[in-house]
């Protein structure tokens, strides 16, 4: 492909319909919120049934429902019937479910590396070298860590295909995290973060070159008012950093921060699992790694021991 059609990550911004038919957005749309990544998370610690999910989350029996619903119509659970008088299931992750243990790893990646906490087990993640380790994203082909700005992408097959629908209209929760997990501390600062799917739809499309206001709005198709308050939040939370490109009437620009750019790795997962299992068409977007040349082809190792951590060798 012709060197013009290369673009920067996050440098210049991409199109706005590729904005909205990329699989991290289409990923988010299925993941982006506090308590599907909650559940997820527990997912790899081995709870499958109801009951200890409730327990662990302490989670609301309705909202419960709902989520593993929608996580089992998608394809990321299976539910399985594991006694008969009474009826009893539980939820066991597919293919698909276990493919999102390379996310996990990234969510666990950004927090540990910004707020760590020895006592918090979530930080604690154990490979099968025997180490507690930091998960670090590389490049499959020539294992270089990657950062944004070591990749290109261009267009892909799916680069045409129908933008996928915004996200379902949601209320951001003010109620932290740890409030509702007392007694079973997870990844709380990464759930605050990523756990709106509005907030982050704002983080995807600042790493694909959104900073102003009108910007994001045009990309996500989202009411001011919400937008407003999600990038505040996104403020106050360190991710992003405001800066004023007008005087009269003062007008700002919204850039990722250095712990913001950390969240690329999380970025490159889910366009990884989108593209391999809601890309029907291709993927939209094709990411090259600069050091390399080669498509950029994830792999998540231990920073320890340099070996690939996968499902089947490391304890969450």
């Amino acid at each position: 492909m012709a060197e013009s059609s290369r673009t920067d990550t996050p440098d210049p911004a991409l199109p706005t319909q590729l904005v909205q038919a990329n699989s991290a957005t289409r990923a988010l749309n299925i993941l982006g919120d506090r308590w599907t990544l909650m559940i997820l998370y527990l997912a790899f610690q081995r709870v499958r049934r109801f009951d200890e999910f409730q327990s662990r989350i302490g989670l609301a029996r309705s909202l419960l429902i709902d989520r593993l619903r929608r996580l089992q119509a998608v394809g990321v659970f299976e539910k399985v019937r594991y006694q008969e008088r009474p009826a009893r299931d539980e939820y066991r992750l597919t293919e698909m479910g276990l493919d999102l243990h390379s996310l996990a790893l990234s969510i666990i990646r950004w927090e540990k590396r910004w707020f760590y906490d020895p006592a918090n087990p979530a930080h604690r993640v154990r490979h099968s070298c025997g180490k507690v380790f930091t998960p670090e994203c590389r490049c499959g082909h020539c294992g270089e860590v990657v950062s944004p700005r070591d990749v290109y992408v261009v267009e892909g097959p799916g680069a045409e295909f129908e933008p996928s629908p915004p996200p379902r209209a949601q209320r951001r929760s003010i109620v932290p995290a740890g409030d509702l997990n007392q007694g079973n501390p997870m990844l709380d600062r990464a759930f605050q973060v990523l756990g709106d799917r509005w907030t982050s739809h704002v983080i995807a499309s600042a790493f694909m070159g959104r900073r102003r206001f009108n910007d994001f709005q045009n990309a996500l198709g989202v009411a001011p008012n919400i937008l407003s308050d999600r990038l505040t939040r996104l403020v106050d939370l360190g991710v992003l950093r405001r800066e004023l490109y007008q005087q009269r009437p003062d007008r700002w620009e919204y850039r990722l921060t250095d712990e913001g750019r950390d969240l690329y790795p999380l970025i490159v997962e889910l366009n990884r699992w989108g593209d391999r299992w809601l890309a029907t068409k291709g993927p939209p977007l094709i990411t090259y790694h600069r050091a390399c040349s080669h498509v950029l082809e994830p792999k998540m190792t231990c920073d320890q021991c340099g070996e690939e951590a996968t499902v089947r060798n490391v304890t969450l």
